[in-house]
């Protein structure tokens, strides 16, 4: 066997990013906004100077998986990122697309808009502004290997099943138990596949899991931690800021430390 094939060979068993693996992220940030509240879009608002959009791509911007980026946005919001995107460098972005009335909906505005050699799809929230370009990058590892991967994160707490008036019904097993995150990254022609035939079934989902779960591929849950939260109201902005200020200092502290 020939070095290029061993080595094609010890790339697929690990998962590292290959030139063939063209991977396309897909940012839904056209939702409104409504838990949020205000006058300003959540994808909008600003942390420590700049919108939370912006710092979510910046991570994808860094991830060395991800080859394009198109982002969904209000169609009113689409020239501001625009000059935004420019502003901050993200250079990635091929696409800015009007969304549609649902999320689902809207990832599936994306999909279309999506390059044509692209081989995975990388979807994610707008409003996850924690994300890390090595969470993008272990999802994505994670899903070249099995087709489809989603970051997560083990529960903590104790999860319990209510019944229809509210009582508790059940007790799930904790050790089972996983609250799912974005990126949730799968193979291109599969999530084709899983985001048509929901379409055609009328089945709708809140997550993108969950239309690759209705055609029966399983999917790799890959631990990223507690801090990759989607901003959701104004009190997750607090939250947000603190994180970003100790990452900062963190970063600081290393510099002056290699000096």
């Amino acid at each position: 066997m020939c070095i290029k094939k061993i080595t094609g060979a010890l790339r697929a068993i690990s998962g590292t990013p290959h030139p063939k693996n063209f991977t396309s992220a897909i940012i839904a940030a056209a939702g409104l906004s409504e838990r949020f509240g205000g006058d300003v879009t959540k994808q909008m608002t600003e942390i420590r100077g700049v919108p939370v959009l912006i710092h979510t791509l910046k991570a994808f911007e860094q991830a060395d998986c991800i080859h394009e980026i198109v982002v969904v946005a209000k169609l009113n919001e689409i020239s501001a990122w625009e000059i935004l995107c420019r502003e901050h460098g993200i250079t990635k972005v091929t696409k800015i697309v009007q969304g549609g009335f649902t999320r689902q909906e809207s990832v599936l505005c994306g999909l279309d808009a999506v390059d044509k050699k692209s081989k995975f799809v990388a979807i994610s929230d707008g409003a996850r502004c924690l994300i890390t370009p090595d969470i993008i990058n272990s999802v994505c590892r994670s899903a070249y290997k099995y087709k489809a991967a989603t970051a997560a994160h083990r529960s903590t707490d104790t999860v319990k099943i209510a019944d229809k008036k509210g009582f508790i019904d059940s007790t799930a097993d904790r050790d089972t138990v996983w609250l799912a995150q974005t990126p949730q990254v799968f193979k291109t022609k599969l999530y084709r596949a899983a985001a048509y035939t929901a379409l055609k079934k009328g089945f709708t989902a809140t997550d993108d899991n969950s239309l690759v779960e209705n055609i029966g591929h399983p999917i790799r849950l890959v631990e990223c931690g507690a801090q990759n939260i989607k901003i959701t109201t104004r009190e997750d902005i607090a939250i947000a800021e603190g994180v970003l200020c100790d990452r900062e200092k963190i970063a600081a502290l290393a510099e002056t430390e290699d000096e």
